[in-house]
């Protein structure tokens, strides 16, 4: 073998090397992401929770993602991503450490989730604009959509970490333990991720938050819109799906004999859709990006649409409905932000990279509140008709997502 094709193998494996190192520090940092929501159950009886209150809770921490992604990912184009996601693993750190010991009622969860979002913010997209600035063009699309991949594994193994530890010490021990995982990925990430040189202002350039020229890429903006219907519907479901089970667990006799608890079951849910995310990405690749995600999009909406009213169904048939819609609801997702990332021009990256998480995590942050106040105007959680209504417009909101991508589609045509 020659010494350039050394090189290459070299520069090969590195790069695979950082997306697994990553992948894992995501995952680590991500250990906060779901605690509150998958013990809604406890927490709407100590603390005196309406449904609307615990969305609120639950939907705040994506407006602290969303009010922070602009400034923490936008700079990435012009200084070196490392240092700021350094800062936001100890950030969600000290914010779950904080849960565990002052939050007492709504008011003190609400500060605390917004400072988990924030330190998202930091971490998420910015670890993604710190890969990709470390990849070659050749490996980027693929690594993307690992990379998005791990953050339903990153949201899964949180449901289950917050579920095991609360069944056991308490859910304050649920919030320490979920810390140590950022704690932890501050370590790996600043042992293990070399610092890059200082970034260079293009000539002419000093704009650095002006929007507008990543508002005038169209194929960004079709897929950051179309990330946004996908959001919606991803978020309030993972936002509210333990409460469901808790649900589904009542109207089940044979869920009630102890084997497994709704967190397991949702671990395993919300685990299905790492592996659909990337392969997803691949059959969106092969067919069409814009032609998949929408066939996608259509499935989830459509199970959205039935799956709230069918927590008594069958228990063969609503295992089927949630296994299939734990894979559908993600095969969009790596497909989006790689269409997002592939489409944006190099040097408004980190900006179109700000826009497409600002305007998905922002439907992140309204989808369970509405799915709460829904609940509560449909009977509250233990009405069947009140799941399906609130499904119901989790399925309203993701089937926008195809019409933006047509029409977005032959504007371009045009």
């Amino acid at each position: 073998m020659s010494e350039a094709a050394k090189g290459e193998a070299r520069g090969v494996a590195r790069g695979w090397w950082l997306v697994a190192l990553l992948c894992t520090t995501q995952v680590l940092g991500m250990l906060h992401n779901a605690t509150f929501p998958a013990l809604i159950p406890v927490f709407q009886p100590l603390w005196g929770l309406s449904g609307t209150e615990a969305g609120w809770i639950s939907g705040i921490y994506y407006a602290g993602y969303a009010a922070a992604v602009p400034l923490l990912v936008t700079i990435t184009d012009r200084t070196d991503a490392r240092a700021i996601y350094l800062a936001c693993c100890l950030l969600g750190g000290l914010a779950a450490l904080a849960f565990a010991f002052l939050a007492d009622g709504f008011w003190s969860a609400m500060i605390f989730r917004v400072l988990g979002g924030i330190s998202l913010a930091g971490t998420y997209m910015v670890g993604l604009k710190l890969l990709t600035d470390r990849l070659d063009e050749r490996r980027r699309a693929r690594a993307v959509a690992i990379y998005t991949a791990f953050f339903g594994i990153g949201a899964s193994l949180s449901v289950f970490v917050a579920g095991e530890v609360e069944t056991r010490a308490g859910w304050s021990a649920a919030f320490v333990a979920a810390s140590l995982g950022s704690f932890l990925a501050f370590v790996l990430v600043a042992f293990f991720v070399r610092p890059l040189e200082r970034k260079t202002q293009a000539p002419g350039d000093t704009h650095v938050f002006d929007f507008r020229p990543v508002l005038r890429n169209g194929p960004a903006m079709a897929y950051t819109l179309g990330y946004a219907a996908h959001i919606w519907e991803l978020f309030g479901f993972r936002a509210w799906l333990v409460a469901f089970l808790v649900f589904v667990f009542a109207q089940q006799p044979l869920l009630q004999d102890g084997t497994w608890t709704p967190t397991q079951v949702a671990t395993v849910i919300l685990l299905l859709g790492m592996p659909a995310s990337i392969l997803g990405n691949e059959i969106a690749t092969l067919f069409g990006r814009r032609r998949s995600v929408a066939l996608f999009m259509i499935a989830s909406g459509a199970i959205s649409l039935t799956l709230g009213f069918l927590a008594a169904a069958p228990l063969w048939l609503l295992g089927t409905l949630l296994v299939v819609f734990g894979c559908v609801v993600m095969m969009d997702s790596g497909a989006l932000t790689a269409g997002t990332v592939i489409a944006a021009t190099p040097d408004r990256r980190g900006a179109t990279m700000a826009l497409h998480s600002l305007m998905g995590f922002g439907t992140g942050f309204i989808a369970p509140l509405a799915f709460g106040a829904v609940l509560d105007l449909g009977g509250g959680s233990g009405s069947s008709l009140a799941w399906g209504l609130a499904f119901g417009l989790l399925g309203l909101g993701v089937l926008t997502g195809p019409l933006v991508l047509a029409l977005m589609g032959r504007r371009r045509a045009s």
